[in-house]
């Protein structure tokens, strides 16, 4: 997984594979989800990004431990 962040267009993109998509799912306004011919997931993009969620939160990893 790779987490991008244009500062400039204020956009993010978590890259979940290095699969090529071929089509987008608009899910809620500014989230769109990157999906293959089968449905795989590879990508979900983030517009006005900051506006949905502070940047810096992006790039903090945490791991929970499940029982």
């Amino acid at each position: 997984m790779k987490i991008f962040y244009d500062k400039q267009s204020d956009s993010a993109y978590i890259e979940l594979s290095q699969e090529q998509p071929t089509g987008v799912v608009e899910v809620s306004d500014g989230v769109n989800i990157d999906t293959t011919e089968n449905n795989k997931i590879v990508g979900i993009q983030l517009l006005d990004a900051s506006k949905k969620f502070p940047i810096d939160t992006l790039f903090r990893f945490e791991v929970e431990q499940t029982a």
